[in-house]
Order: C-alpha cells, then structure tokens, then sequence
C-alpha cells in the first residue's frame, strides 16, 4: 500500500495490532468529545470511530492519507458497559459479567480523500463465574480501570474468560481480519 496512514487512537493494543499488518503509520490520538446520538450500540461505535477519524482527517493536509478511527464498547443486555469510574465500579461491572455472555463491538472507520467508509465487528464473550479471589487479584492488577468493561481479553482476565465466539483481535480493540479485508476492498 502506497498511501501514508495514520491511526487516530491513542490505544497501545490498536498500536500493536495495526503493526501486524506490516504497514508504517503514525499516531495521531484525536483529542475530541465523543459524543453520538446514536443508541443502537453498532451504530455507536461506528459513529464515535467516524469522529475520531474525522477529526484527525480534517487536520491532516495530505490527501492521500489515509486515517483509521477505532472505538469499543462493551454491550450486555442492553447496556452500554464502558471505562469503569474506579476499583469499585469495576467490581461492580466484573461481578454483572461473571457466569454471563455479552457483546463486543469495534467500530472502524477509514477516511481518504473526503471517501469514508465505516464498519463494525461484534464477538461474543463468555465469562465463567468469577470467583472472589481471582476478581480480587485481576482488580489489583490496575487492568480494569482503561478497558471497556473493565476487562482486557488480552491479560490477567484470561483466567475467568471461558469462550470466545468471533474475532479475538476485535475484543482487543481492532478487528484486524476484517480490517485488512475492508481496507484492500477500500483503497
């Protein structure tokens, strides 16, 4: 891919699962209030990675940039579970997920030369029911507190994340199959 990239994230873990694509991007963290009137939850992070890119699009004056904007939620029946608050909201969020599946969803969206094209993907997270003296160790471990859901599929939760249906890469915060695909279709 000849283009330049940038992706318009400040996230560590879309850092590094965009590098696997083997393309040179910068980081360019949008720094706007992410707000949608939007409630159905694909349609949320579709919108919010469409404000993020578009921020970062609008600022960069290189048109054959390309700009990626990401967002995750996490959705359990019918709630939008997002960063926790603090420890307790965390225990709060973990021990409403224990035994139970819910959803998560990334939304990307590719901006160059004012063509947008924005997608979701949606894996489906089982927990097994967490017991008080893993809940307690994951808790002191500080992971909570940046994720969505108060969890990262990638670390110290694994041991109470029974199954996983769709794109692991996705509960990390970047579908990057489908990225890749939506991209090669896109450019």
């Amino acid at each position: 891919m000849k283009n330049k990239f940038i992706l318009a994230s400040a996230s560590p873990r879309r850092k590094e699962l965009l590098s696997y694509l083997g393309i040179e991007f910068d980081i360019v963290p949008s720094g706007i209030e992410e707000v949608t009137d939007y409630t159905k939850p694909s349609d949320i992070v579709k919108d919010l990675a469409f404000i993020k890119a578009k921020d970062i699009s609008d600022k960069t004056k290189d048109k054959d940039t390309v700009v990626i904007g990401a967002d995750t939620i996490v959705e359990f029946e019918g709630n939008i579970l997002g960063k926790p608050s603090d420890i307790e909201d965390a225990r709060k969020i973990l021990l409403s997920l224990s035994g139970k599946t819910h959803n998560v969803l990334t939304g990307v969206c590719i901006i160059l030369n004012g063509r947008v094209h924005k997608f979701y993907e949606q894996t489906r997270v089982t927990f097994d029911h967490i017991s008080q003296d893993i809940l307690e160790i994951y808790l002191n471990t500080g992971e909570s507190l940046d994720k969505a859901g108060a969890y990262g599929i990638q670390g110290a939760a694994l041991p109470f994340i029974s199954k996983v249906e769709g794109c692991y890469s996705n509960v990390v915060g970047l579908p990057l199959n489908k990225l890749y695909h939506e991209m090669k279709n896109f450019l």
